[in-house]
């Protein structure tokens, strides 16, 4: 339902004024219903509990990585199915993952993985849509994002953990496919709940945070008379504009200001300041330092933070992808992981790894009926019917195996999870009611999430 916060700002919990409540007028009111005008204006529970001190990272696999190549081998398959690398035993008994995983081996105990995750959906945008946002509305022909990403209504709802931190941000950059930022974005909610993108070089030893320096000659208090300057002509417009685009406005510009005098934020940013063993425990690489970042930034009072690591499209040559980026993202994740736990984090922050889908359980045969360019190297091409994602932390438990797929790995066989399921429990954990509505361009009422559960089995 809607929520009103009932102190002086004159605000509802999805940022709608009353003002701007009333500016829906008749039509709004007509697409809404009585039923739902009637739980906008209702006042929130007086006896709720205070919000949760938790924060997600998610480790977005863009491109879609193979279950099979990773967390869900099967070893007694047919060899066109069970691939190139053979399955390794984890620190937990009974888990076994990819040879290529040693030291995520290692610490097999503070994550899960479901393995029986599909929503059937083969096509890179169609697929990243229903992840990201929990909703279809996209694909290859139609890429304009629907909904707003699960990021953005988490920096909606809960705002940052701690004062002078963006609440949602993606290290080095927010991006599904090469839209930026795509379906991470704020869509309906508005643009102030995009993720923050610092850009730069995160393996760098100074490193640069794009566009967050004063220009020459301007101080920090010369900013801040402008800024009330500017505040003042403002008002008059924002008194006559009936979109919401000043508030919008106001409140990302406000962000921005916050971000750049944040003693905190800069401190964050500083991976330079880090620990050179910590650095190489993430791994020098742009997605171990991106990573690392992300677990800088949460614990600085961050919500949300997505690391962007691209390129997972293995159609062909997928010995060589693999080889190259398995071993680099299990350094990222064990390293993530250990770091949490060492600094008594882990239970404050859930870690999710996921991309939008998965790839075929049979192998393409590369030069003979295989992708364009294969040149007769074998490689795996889309596949949304079985999938996984990894969680751990944030009070999710570790060392648990969900679901299941068919002996070939084409189809869950026991305990079939949908993207719903896996939004589920991220509310659960950061705190947000899932059946907390926001309305959409048309005045529509929308909830965060509209089906499946959290998962029982980690919580």
């Amino acid at each position: 339902m809607f929520r009103i916060d009932t102190g002086g700002t004159g605000r509802y919990c999805d940022g709608i004024s009353r003002r701007h409540f009333v500016q829906l007028g008749v039509a709004g009111m007509a697409s809404v219903g009585l039923a739902g005008v009637a739980r906008a204006v209702q006042a929130g529970d007086p006896d709720a509990k205070p919000r949760k001190d938790t924060s997600v990272i998610l480790l977005w696999l863009d491109g879609g990585p193979g279950h099979m190549d990773l967390y869900d081998m099967k070893p007694d398959a047919p060899a066109e199915y069970r691939g190139i690398w053979h399955p390794i035993k984890t620190n937990v008994p009974g888990i076994e993952i990819s040879e290529l995983f040693p030291r995520q081996a290692k610490v097999a105990d503070k994550f899960s993985v479901v393995r029986s995750l599909h929503h059937n959906d083969g096509d890179h945008y169609g697929g990243a849509h229903r992840m990201l946002t929990g909703r279809p509305g996209a694909n290859g022909n139609n890429q304009t994002p629907k909904y707003p990403g699960i990021g953005a209504i988490a920096a909606k709802v809960c705002g940052p953990r701690k004062d002078g931190m963006p609440a949602h941000l993606g290290v080095p950059h927010a991006a599904s496919l090469g839209l930026r930022p795509g379906y991470f974005g704020g869509n309906y909610l508005g643009r102030q709940y995009d993720p923050f993108e610092p850009g730069g070089d995160a393996t760098a030893d100074k490193y640069h945070v794009e566009n967050l320096d004063l220009a020459p000659g301007m101080t920090l208090d010369r900013l801040e008379d402008r800024r009330q300057l500017r505040a003042h002509f403002d008002s008059i417009r924002r008194n006559i504009d009936s979109s919401g685009a000043m508030e919008a406005m106001d409140r990302f510009d406000q962000n921005a200001f916050n971000l750049l005098v944040s003693p905190a934020a800069r401190k964050a940013f500083d991976i330079g300041s880090e620990d050179p063993k910590v650095r190489e425990l993430y791994g020098r690489t742009d997605w171990g330092q991106s990573t690392l970042l992300a677990r800088r930034l949460v614990e600085a009072g961050a919500t949300f933070v997505t690391v962007h690591m691209g390129g997972w499209d293995h159609h062909w040559n997928l010995q060589s992808g693999m080889e190259s980026y398995l071993p680099k993202l299990d350094l990222a994740i064990s390293g993530l992981f250990t770091d949490l736990s060492q600094r008594k984090l882990l239970e404050k922050v859930l870690v999710v790894v996921c991309g939008e889908f998965s790839r075929t359980p049979r192998m393409n045969d590369g030069g003979n009926g295989g992708a364009p360019r294969s040149m007769g190297t074998p490689g795996r091409d889309h596949w949304g019917n079985a999938m996984f994602c990894v969680l751990g932390g944030g009070g999710v438990k570790g060392g648990q195996i969900v679901g299941s797929t068919d002996r070939l790995g084409e189809t869950p066989k026991d305990r079939p999870l949908t993207p719903h399921d896996i939004h589920q429990t991220i509310y659960h954990v950061l705190g947000v009611d899932p059946k907390t509505q926001f309305l959409d361009h048309s005045g529509r009422p929308i909830p965060a999430v509209d089906g499946g559960e959290p998962i029982r089995e980690l919580l």
